[in-house]
C-alpha cells in the first residue's frame, strides 16, 4: 500500500510537471508573434521623439508610425508625422531609414524585424 502511494504522487508530480511545461511553451510561442522596434523623429538634426514599440511580426513600418503618433499620408508617402508637414516649395520632405540604412520603399511596403531601428526626418531633399 506504501508503495502505491509513493508511486501514485511521483505520477502526479510528472504530470503537473508536464502540464506546467506545456502552459510555459504555449506563452513562448505567443511572444514569437511580436517585435521590438525603435522609432525616431528627427527634424534636420535634431532628434525631436523616439518611443520603443511591440508589433506583430512582420509588420510594416507604417504601422507602428500609426500607433505612436498622428500620420498623414499621399499615395503612400508620408506627408505629416505629429503636425510636422513637409513643404514641397522648400523641397523639404519625410525620409526614413532602418537600422541607419536608406530604404527604397515606401512605408507600407518595408517590412520589420525584430529590434530594427526606424529613423524618420523631416529635412530638405538631396
Amino acid at each position: 500500500m506504501k508503495k502505491f502511494k509513493v508511486l501514485s504522487s511521483i505520477l502526479v508530480m510528472f504530470l503537473a510537471f508536464f502540464i506546467l511545461t506545456g502552459y510555459t511553451d504555449k506563452d513562448r510561442k505567443g511572444s514569437n508573434n511580436t517585435i521590438k522596434v525603435t522609432y525616431t523623429l528627427k527634424q534636420g538634426k535634431k532628434t525631436v521623439a523616439t518611443k520603443n514599440t511591440t508589433l506583430k511580426k512582420n509588420d510594416k513600418v507604417i504601422t507602428g508610425l500609426k500607433k505612436n503618433w498622428k500620420v498623414e499620408e499621399a499615395k503612400g508617402f508620408i506627408t505629416s508625422i505629429d503636425g510636422r508637414k513637409e513643404n514641397q516649395k522648400k523641397s523639404i520632405y519625410w525620409t526614413y531609414t532602418v537600422n541607419g540604412k536608406k530604404v527604397n520603399k515606401l512605408a507600407n511596403q518595408q517590412t520589420l524585424k525584430n529590434n530594427d531601428k526606424v529613423q524618420f526626418t523631416l529635412d530638405k531633399a538631396e
